[in-house]
Formats: C-alpha cells, sequence, structure tokens
C-alpha cells in the first residue's frame, strides 16, 4: 500500500503564521505538525509515502525529510498548483499510486489513542482483501461544521454529507481514508464541487452507492485533533506536551518510530541523534530509545 500525505493549501485561517510557509510545517508542542500524519502511514507499515505540497512550500518539505532513506522511508513529492480538493491528490499522484492500494492523510490532522497501530494494520489488511473503501468517523458536538457519516451496526454506510444543516449522526468524517485502486478512476469521473473543488465527500460518495464504503468509529477514548486553527493548534501542543509528560515517550517520533519497526539499526539511530543530543528532542532519543 502507498501513503499520501496531503499538505497544500493556502492556510489562510492561521495568517500570519503561514505568510511564510506551510501551516504543516508550524510547530505543534515539539515537532513540525507534517510528523503526526507521518507517524501514523509508519504505523500502518506503510514505507513509500507521496507528499503533496504547493510549488513555494515543496522545497521546505524536501529539506525535512529528503529521500526519507534515513527514517528508512521512500519519499517523493508532488505539487498541487491551486486548492483543487482533496480527491485531487489520488489524480496527482496517479503514477505514484501505479497498481497499489492506498492511504491518504490530511497533513493537519492528528491522532493518538490505544490500540491505534492495530487498527492501522488491520485497515491495510481489509482494502487488501476487498474492494471496499474504508473511512472514519469521531463523535463530535457540532457535527454540522463537519462531513457527516451516518452507518448501520455492521460498520455500513448508510448516508454521507458535507456540513448538513441537521446533521444525521454526530459523527464526523477524520482526514484518515484508505482506498483500493479503484480511487483514482473514481477522482477523475467525479465533477467539481459549487465551491470549485474535487470533494472527498464525492468520492466517498462514489462508493457509498457501489455498497463499498465502510466506516471504522474512534472510541470516547481515542483522541481526534485538526490543527488548523490558532486555537486548536495550541490546544494540540498542550495535549502533546501533558501526554509526552505523563507517559515519558514522545508521540509521532519518527526516528523512534523508524528504530522500534526495523527501518532503521541503533548505529543509524545514535548518528541522528548525536548531532542533537544537547536538546529535550535529540536527549530523548539517546537516553529513552536506546537504553530501552
Amino acid at each position: 500500500m502507498k501513503g499520501i500525505i496531503l499538505a497544500g493549501g493556502s492556510g489562510t485561517r492561521l495568517y500570519p503564521l503561514t505568510k511564510g510557509q506551510s501551516k504543516q510545517l508550524l510547530a505543534i508542542h515539539d515537532k513540525p505538525m507534517i510528523y503526526y500524519p507521518l507517524s501514523v502511514l509508519m504505523l500502518a507499515g506503510i514505507r513509500d509515502i507521496l507528499i503533496i505540497s504547493t510549488s513555494n512550500d515543496l522545497p521546505n518539505f524536501k529539506r525535512l525529510f529528503e529521500n526519507g532513506s534515513h527514517i528508512g522511508l521512500n519519499i517523493s513529492y508532488a505539487e498541487q498548483k491551486k486548492p483543487n480538493g482533496i480527491a485531487e491528490a489520488f489524480i496527482i499522484g496517479e503514477e505514484f499510486i501505479g497498481n497499489d492500494n492506498v492511504c491518504l492523510i490530511l497533513g493537519d490532522n492528528i491522532f493518538y489513542g490505544a490500540g491505534f497501530t492495530k487498527l492501522l494494520r488491520n485497515s491495510v489488511e481489509k482494502i487488501k482483501n476487498s474492494s471496499d473503501a474504508l473511512i472514519f468517523g469521531y463523535y463530535v458536538d457540532n457535527a454540522e461544521r463537519y462531513g457527516v457519516v451516518e452507518n448501520d451496526h455492521y460498520g455500513n454506510v448508510i448516508s454521507i454529507e458535507e456540513k448538513p444543516q441537521t446533521p444525521k449522526s454526530n459523527y464526523a468524517v477524520v482526514g484518515l481514508y484508505f482506498y483500493p485502486n479503484s480511487v483514482i478512476n473514481i477522482s477523475k469521473q467525479i465533477k467539481p464541487s459549487k465551491r470549485g473543488e474535487l470533494e472527498i465527500t464525492s468520492v466517498n460518495q462514489q462508493y457509498l452507492e457501489n455498497s463499498n464504503l465502510k466506516v471504522e468509529l474512534f472510541d470516547k477514548d481515542f483522541t481526534w485533533l485538526d490543527s488548523g486553527t490558532h486555537e486548536s493548534m495550541l490546544e494540540a501542543s498542550n495535549y502533546i506536551h501533558t501526554i509526552e509528560k505523563r507517559k515519558g515517550r514522545k508521540v509521532a517520533c519518527v526516528e523512534e518510530i523508524a528504530y522500534v519497526l526495523g527501518y532503521i539499526t541503533k548505529n543509524k539511530l545514535i548518528d541522528l541523534a548525536n548531532p542533537i543530543q544537547n536538546n529535550q528532542y535529540g536527549n530523548y532519543l539517546i537516553k529513552k530509545v536506546l537504553k530501552a
């Protein structure tokens, strides 16, 4: 399975922070925002990853990750010329995806909870062994602000609506999606919405019409954060800081994940940690990870 991180957009909700750089490079506690979605793909066992962003921001992502080999990944890059919608990611990434299935994650979404790695691995297998698409729902009080999913007791989607005035459920569709290879052709066939974008809801609607759309609902102990505003960024940073302080382990530390998963050796981790061991992040890699 291939992985795509959509890290485009103009970030107007975060102005003036985004005047000089991509919002996905802004800090959430002690690491760039994009580390969080990247860690999700890594935990799912996905190593071939495409980062899609604007022409202005791509050089910064390339400086951050290069080709990804230092953490055992194969990272590619592609440009989204205009904010033409989430579903355009599959058209831009067609050559990258090839004949594989694909997981798409939005660059400003943060996930944390027990059993998440198992859920991700199971999701990869479900897509591998069926023609279904898989989305995820998270309980919210203000469902009218989101894409909303309604489902039956078997995980089948009954309806999906974009920002409905009268939501049929309180489950918002989060920015994590697993699709079979057919998503490429479906994305090519959908029409732009009234706001001129290729909507991911339109893609999901097509799978729903074909009875091939499933949903997993996160339980109440799981956390999903959409860090697209000043307030939500602050809340996300405070949350990650609290979790890391209580547990003594970092969230979305991609070097640690790469080492634990066997993508890099102990010596490689030491090489990555030594130049930064005088700061808190590098010190963690040396003292916590290598001595665990």
